[in-house]
């Protein structure tokens, strides 16, 4: 029997623009009660769950698995980063806060946000967020009323075209991950077939689950159900009580029978009549001959209907992710030298790129496929630090490698494929007439470097906005980049976590260490600086909101210079522990 689920996104519009600037939601009780200075920052999540379905539907309902998903997904521990935070101390002063905020506070409070679009003479709400529903405002209302209900409202012009491309984004990745038919659902949700593919997820419910976690980390609210037909699934994740909703087979019927009628697709001139006629839930009309049905109200209610019921077909349009550009030669004798297989990639080369010319692309991430004479197929993949169709520059990338290959009795057939793909428009030559150099172009240099030792390997680093400084310096590309760097003196080498010290001597509460062992080594101080204070980051993490750090400068007798820090100020056993931990080293 065949099994579809439809995902519902409620408040994709207004989710994706909040997404776009870097807002995340509230953190988890879990997470603010934890201790801890260095535990990290997990994004909460925000599940709708709704009441549970009556008893009288004939199958279980799911509202307890419901609520234990949200806990799950709300203790995820994934570290959040990006945009500015109040707080960081050489962040712009006008937005800082004078002092860490109380208990309770988890993030900075954000403005409803609604988007609006123009309908005749008029500008109306076209969607508004959780916050700006709960003060009253829906889709449909002209802006004035809006505005003059909320003051301060974050109002934004509709992106319907960046909404459905974000929807075939989405799309095209469940066909990929999840299942290979998948189609966009309207302008808020996805149709996915999971006829024959539920058991390699663990079953329709831990697929769903796993689906929901995938939508609250890209910052989405998110419901789902499956249910035997697409309409029954798109009522019942629309219109029904839980975030997962499972209807058993052979149970729609019963499922949707206490739906509201605008749950079958209708149009409100339909539904409209039907209300004035007592006809309220999907039910009341299950038991209505056809044809008073459809003189009244029409074919398009008992065509949603039988549809809904799984007595009519439904036409379904899956989504096809294209095939990445790629090049293919299948040679007449098999090869097995260095040279043969060098050669045999240029021809592959000059045929690619010719491809990605045709398509206005270009390459990121190149595999070269050999496929040997015994069935078995060598890969070797490159990539480069920026989208490029330089042929020789790719060729040299792949001479680096060619020794990898394993020919065994020969190769066969080689095929060359673009992966990854970006757009490449024209970009600004250097003249000659200019009076300044041009600056020369590292980035071959950089792909050469990243094939040698590995990308993993090359790198550069950049500030972040933070007082904490396990927190303010993160890994960018090579060709990215960096933020500007405060001007406070900082260690060289941070330790990837901050070590504790021991047997440390100090005058409480601003005095500086005398003598610290790290290491089992036993370092006795000459000169020290400080305290530097640093605030625990309230936003974050309510276990910061009274946590306080004492920084010193030391150096030691034989001309060693190490960070070090105290937790708490000395005076109030809430700020910390006292325990002295090094955070890293000068020089």
């Amino acid at each position: 029997m065949p099994r579809v689920a439809s995902l519902y996104l409620p408040n994709f519009a207004t989710d994706r623009l909040r997404r776009l600037d870097g807002w995340q939601p509230n953190s988890s009780p879990s997470q603010r009660d934890g201790e801890g200075d260095h535990a990290q920052h997990g994004g909460g999540v925000n599940v709708e769950a709704s009441p549970v379905i009556p008893s009288s539907a004939g199958f279980p309902s799911s509202a307890k698995a419901g609520e234990e998903l949200g806990k799950r997904i709300a203790d995820c521990s994934c570290p959040r980063g990006g945009g500015w935070r109040p707080g960081a101390r050489w962040a712009r002063q006008e937005n800082a806060p004078s002092q860490p905020q109380p208990k309770g506070i988890a993030q900075p409070a954000t403005a409803p946000l609604i988007t609006t679009h123009r309908v005749g003479n008029r500008i109306e709400v076209a969607a508004a967020c959780p916050a700006a529903q709960a003060l009253g405002l829906h889709a449909g209302m002209p802006l004035t009323q809006a505005r003059i209900l909320v003051p301060g409202l974050d109002v934004r012009e509709a992106e319907p075209g960046a909404d459905a491309a974000f929807l075939t984004r989405l799309a095209l990745l469940a066909a990929r991950r999840w299942t290979p038919r998948a189609a966009v659902s309207g302008a808020d949700g996805l149709w996915l077939d999971l006829t024959g593919v539920t058991h390699l997820f663990g079953g329709e419910r831990r697929m769903a689950e796993r689906i929901l976690v995938f939508c609250a980390r890209l910052g989405f609210t998110a419901r789902i159900a499956v249910a035997d037909n697409y309409g029954a699934a798109h009522a019942l994740a629309r219109h029904g009580s839980d975030a997962i909703l499972l209807c058993p087979p052979g149970k729609a019927a019963e499922a949707i029978a206490s739906l509201p009628l605008a749950a079958l697709r209708i149009d409100e001139e339909v539904i409209a009549p039907a209300r004035r006629l007592g006809i309220e839930r999907i039910g009341d009309i299950m038991a209505m001959p056809a044809a008073p049905l459809v003189r009244r109200f029409g074919q398009g209610l008992l065509t949603r209907l039988h549809q809904a019921l799984g007595r009519g077909s439904e036409a379904f349009e899956p989504i096809v992710p294209a095939d990445p550009p790629q090049a293919m030669l299948r040679l007449v004798e098999p090869i097995a030298t260095a040279e043969a297989i060098e050669q045999v990639l240029a021809d592959l080369m000059t045929a690619l790129i010719r491809t990605l010319e045709e398509e206005g692309l270009a390459a990121r991430t190149l595999t070269l496929a050999c496929l040997r004479v015994d069935g078995s197929e060598q890969r070797l993949p490159i990539g480069t630090a920026r989208a490029t169709r330089d042929a020789a520059h790719l060729r040299r990338l792949f001479a680096m490698k060619i020794e990898r290959i394993e020919p065994g009795f020969g190769i066969e057939a080689m095929r060359l494929v673009a992966t990854r793909c970006e757009p490449l428009g024209p970009v600004p030559i250097a003249s000659l007439l200019a009076s300044e150099k041009p600056e020369p172009d590292l980035v071959p240099l950089i792909d050469r470097l990243a094939g040698r030792l590995g990308a993993c390997h090359l790198y550069r680093f950049s500030a972040v906005e933070s007082d904490v400084p396990e927190r303010s310096v993160h890994r960018l590309s090579p060709v990215e980049s960096p933020a500007n760097w405060p001007k406070w003196p900082r260690p060289v080498r941070l330790l990837p976590r901050a070590e504790p010290v021991e047997n440390v001597v100090a005058l409480l509460p601003d005095g500086p260490p005398r003598r610290f062992t790290w290491r089992g080594r036993m370092h006795s101080i000459r000169r020290a600086d400080g305290p530097e204070r640093i605030h625990g980051e309230w936003w974050r993490r309510t276990a910061e909101a009274e946590a306080v750090r004492d920084y010193f400068q030391v150096e030691d007798e034989e001309g060693a210079r190490f960070w070090l820090y105290r937790r708490g100020d000395g005076l109030d056993p809430r700020t910390g522990n006292l325990g002295w931990w090094l955070q890293g080293v000068f020089g």
